[in-house]
């Protein structure tokens, strides 16, 4: 596989974080209309679709490569796909909108404290600093500027579900790194989708039998639309090639963009007002992100 440009997994970081954002801004704006295993079925299947076309022939050419590390795959597949979306739609429905942005925050938070305990990862001291400006920009978004805030954070069994789903998260980018380089993206991420899927399959259709039904609209099939492709296909690609690139410590530190990304796409698409304590938190953040990208590889 060649080599891709920091730079440039720089910018399809970034992209990963926006895309996600709008997942985000989107699961919570419909959480009422579509049931959360309907959503994150959906939305597996409409990338699957679209990526055998275009990943069947290298996942088959490189089963040499990938199949000694069925295990490893099988795990990915199960924390990335199956149990990061499902446990994060279905966590949406029962917690409030901050509480679910401050919980994603502690990604990157989770993936130092995993990599160093677990995962031999060395973390440098202007990486931790790193994650903790910008962490404190997070904070700031929530908090609106007043620390007084977060205190009055109403936690309850959404943020439990939530938090699940960014361990799940935070294992899935350090199990990833170590994956033979050489490996195609697109057939990578076909081969971890197709198991994703079949693992989320059961869950849709307890929901199903439970009685939970998604009525079909234009905005359901909108949302199904987005979901499937935008946050799906293309963010997981570019999030994979990040991690290969740049290490998980650093390509995790993206994620702190998101908060920022999704207090401008609330504005833009849901009518909330862009306030300054947003501007001061996404400063914050952006700091953050920088100071890490110049740090070293991990």
């Amino acid at each position: 596989m060649k080599t891709t440009p920091v730079r440039l997994a720089y910018l399809l970081l970034t992209l990963t974080a926006l895309f996600w954002s709008g997942n985000f801004v989107l699961a919570r704006a419909m959480h009422a209309s579509v049931a959360p295993m309907t959503l994150s079925f959906a939305r597996w299947a409409i990338a699957l679709c679209l990526l055998l076309p275009f990943g069947w022939r290298p996942a088959w050419q490189q089963r040499a490569l990938w199949l000694p590390h069925w295990r490893r795959l099988l795990l990915l597949a199960l924390l990335g796909v199956t149990g990061f979306n499902s446990l994060a739609y279905w966590g949406l429905q029962y917690t409030a909108a901050t509480n679910a942005v401050l919980l994603n925050s502690f990604i990157p938070i989770l993936i130092v404290l995993f990599g160093a305990l677990f995962f031999g990862m060395k973390i440098s001291l202007r990486q931790a600093l790193a994650v903790g400006i910008s962490f404190i920009g997070v904070l700031f978004i929530v908090a609106h500027g007043d620390w007084h805030r977060l205190a009055a954070l109403d936690i309850n069994r959404g943020d439990a579900v939530v938090f699940l789903a960014m361990v799940a998260w935070a294992l899935y980018t350090l199990l990833l790194k170590p994956l033979p380089p050489q490996l195609d993206r697109i057939g990578l991420l076909t081969v971890l989708v197709a198991i994703g899927l079949l693992g989320i399959a059961p869950l849709f259709a307890a929901e199903l039998a439970s009685g939970r039904h998604t009525p079909l609209s234009g905005s359901t099939l909108a949302t199904f639309a987005y979901v499937g492709t935008l946050p799906s296909v293309a963010a997981y690609y570019f999030y994979n090639l990040g991690v290969a690139r740049v290490g998980a410590a650093r390509a995790g530190m993206f994620i702190h963009l998101m908060p920022g990304f999704g207090a401008v796409l609330s504005m833009l698409f849901l009518g909330e007002a862009l306030q300054w304590y947003h501007l001061a938190g996404i400063g914050l953040i952006l700091s953050g992100v920088v100071l890490a990208t110049r740090a070293g590889k991990s």
